[in-house]
């Protein structure tokens, strides 16, 4: 895979970043993206690819089905929101999104309780992470069980669990006031190629 990735690079080397090179010694003065995507780590979903993007068009975060924690000032590191808070107050982005997909193995996995009593380095630290879901997961498995249709809800309900826990970091609802930042929620149905997006006044996703 290492060679796969080094004759990819030299490909890049030799086509993409010589055409663009005015562009890459303009962004190597300096980044100011528009917008920042929230998105899973999950090898089939890369947000660049999916939105056409260029080089320094997009701030990106990925995780563990996407998911953005509560504002939280104790213990621990805090790579996500570090993250956040650079490209709100310092980048100054307009727009942050919180991208959720079809197939997440996060979702699955707090859906069927995977890694409850895992330890950490064996599955505890995935455990604490998606245990984010928790609240989402019982109203999702009581009204879908846990099935097809209960992974799907979840993973749309893990956009809106980390859109509420965006607002809970101060920088955020007093640009929000102020119209300089706008928060979305999308949803990449990965069988179906579709983006969909979220309405947060009807709580409904819809296909861009």
């Amino acid at each position: 895979m290492t060679d796969k990735m080094i004759e990819g690079y030299r490909k890049f080397r030799d086509t993409g970043w010589v055409r663009e090179k005015a562009r890459w010694e303009e962004l190597a003065q300096g980044q100011s993206p528009r917008t920042m995507i929230v998105a899973c780590s999950d090898s089939r979903v890369d947000p660049t690819i999916i939105f056409q993007a260029a080089p320094g068009e997009l701030f990106v975060v990925r995780n563990v089905a996407a998911l953005v924690p509560p504002f939280e000032t104790g213990g621990g590191r805090h790579g996500v929101s570090a993250a956040l808070e650079f490209a709100v107050t310092q980048l100054e982005v307009a727009e942050v999104m919180v991208m959720g997909h079809g197939a997440c193995g996060g979702c699955a996995a707090a859906l069927s309780r995977t890694f409850e009593h895992a330890r950490a380095g064996e599955g505890g630290f995935i455990a604490h992470w998606i245990d984010l879901l928790d609240e989402a997961r019982d109203r999702v498995s009581a009204e879908h069980g846990t099935g097809a249709e209960a992974q799907r809800a979840l993973e749309m309900e893990g956009v809106k669990v980390s859109l509420a826990n965006l607002r809970t970091f101060p920088c955020i609802p007093v640009r929000e006031a102020a119209g300089t930042l706008q928060l979305r929620g999308s949803y990449f149905a990965l069988t179906e190629g579709v983006l969909y997006l979220l309405d947060e006044a009807t709580g409904e996703f819809s296909p861009a």
